[in-house]
C-alpha cells in the first residue's frame, strides 16, 4: 500500500524543480565561470575561497532573480514559442504572482549579501546589471528594438566586472576588457540561436534581428561580432600580460569561432547556426578557464 507521504513529497520536489527552473540553472553556470577566472586574475592567483565563495552566491542569487522575473514578464511570449512553453508559469507550475516575488526576493538578497560579505562596488554592479536585465532589456528592448540583445547584453557581461570588483574593490582596463569581450561575445552567440528560430520570433512578435533585418543581415553582423571579441581576446592578453595557456585558447579557440562564423555567413538558411550557437559557449568557458589556468600555473 502506498504511504500517504509519497505524494505530499512529490509534489514539494516537483515545486521546487519549477522554481529551479524560474532561474534558468543553464545560464547561470555561464556568467559564474566568467566571474571565477576574473577573480583570478585580478589577485594574480587564486584569492581567498571565502571571498570565492561569498561572491558566486551573490551571483547565483542575483542571476536567478532577474531570470526568474524575465519568465514572469515574458510568459506571453514564452507560450507563443514551442521553445518556451514548458517553462513554469507557461506550464502552469509556478503561478506568476509567486515567480514575481520569489526574483524580486532573491535580488534583494543577493544585493544585501553581496553589500554584507563581499563589498560595496560589487553590489552596486549587481544591482546595475539585474536593472540593465530586468527593466532596460525585459520590459523594453526586447519588445520594441533590434537592438535589444547588444544593449542588453551589459547585463550578462557584468560578472567579469563583479568578480573583479570583489578582489580589488574597484575596476581596471583588464576589468573593463573582460567586460568587453562578453558584452560582444554575446550578440554572435545568441543572433546564432534567433537564426534557428527565427520563425518563432517573428510569431510571437519579437524584434530579433533575423526578424527585423533578415538572415543575410544577421550572418554578416555575426561574422563582425565574432571578429571583435576575437580582436579584444588577444588585447587583453597584452593588457593584462598573461601567458601561453591563454594565448592558445585565445588564438586557437577565437580561430574557430571566426571559422564557424565565415561558414555561417556562406551557408544556405541557418545551417551551422546551431553549431556556432553550441561552440559559442564552449569556446567562452574555455577562453575563461584557460586565463585562470594560466595565472595560477604560469603567474
Amino acid at each position: 500500500m502506498r504511504s500517504p507521504a509519497l505524494p505530499a513529497l512529490g509534489s514539494v520536489v516537483g515545486t521546487a524543480r519549477s522554481y529551479v527552473a524560474l532561474t534558468k540553472p543553464n545560464i547561470i553556470w555561464l556568467l559564474l565561470v566568467t566571474t571565477i577566472p576574473a577573480m583570478v586574475v585580478a589577485n594574480g592567483g587564486w584569492p581567498s575561497t571565502w571571498l570565492v565563495v561569498a561572491t558566486i552566491i551573490g551571483g547565483m542569487l542575483a542571476a536567478g532573480g532577474a531570470n526568474a522575473i524575465n519568465q514572469f514578464a515574458e510568459r506571453d511570449i514564452d507560450a507563443q514559442m514551442a521553445r518556451t512553453r514548458k517553462r513554469p508559469l507557461v506550464a502552469g507550475t509556478v503561478a506568476p504572482r509567486n515567480a514575481a516575488v520569489f526574483g524580486v526576493v532573491l535580488g534583494v538578497l543577493a544585493a544585501a549579501w553581496l553589500l554584507a560579505m563581499v563589498n560595496t562596488i560589487a553590489a552596486l554592479l549587481t544591482v546595475g546589471a539585474i536593472l540593465v536585465y530586468v527593466p532596460l532589456y525585459t520590459y523594453y528592448l526586447k519588445r520594441t528594438t533590434v537592438h535589444n540583445v547588444v544593449i542588453g547584453g551589459a547585463a550578462g557581461a557584468a560578472p567579469p566586472l563583479i568578480g573583479w570588483a570583489a578582489v580589488t574593490g574597484g575596476v581596471s582596463a583588464e576589468a573593463l576588457l573582460l567586460f568587453l569581450i562578453v558584452f560582444y561575445w554575446t550578440p554572435a552567440h545568441f543572433w546564432a540561436l534567433a537564426l534557428v528560430f527565427e520563425d518563432q520570433y517573428r510569431a510571437a512578435g519579437v524584434p530579433m534581428m533575423p526578424v527585423v533585418r533578415g538572415v543575410a543581415a544577421t550572418k554578416q553582423q555575426i561574422l563582425l561580432y565574432s571578429a571583435l571579441t576575437v580582436a579584444l581576446t588577444l588585447i587583453f592578453w597584452s593588457v593584462a600580460q598573461l601567458g601561453v595557456i591563454y594565448l592558445a585558447a585565445a588564438v586557437l579557440g577565437g580561430g574557430g569561432f571566426i571559422a564557424l562564423a565565415v561558414l555561417l555567413y556562406r551557408s544556405e538558411g541557418d545551417a551551422g547556426a546551431m553549431r556556432l550557437f553550441t561552440y559559442s559557449i564552449v569556446y567562452l568557458a574555455v577562453l575563461f578557464v584557460s586565463m585562470a589556468l594560466d595565472e595560477i600555473v604560469l603567474g
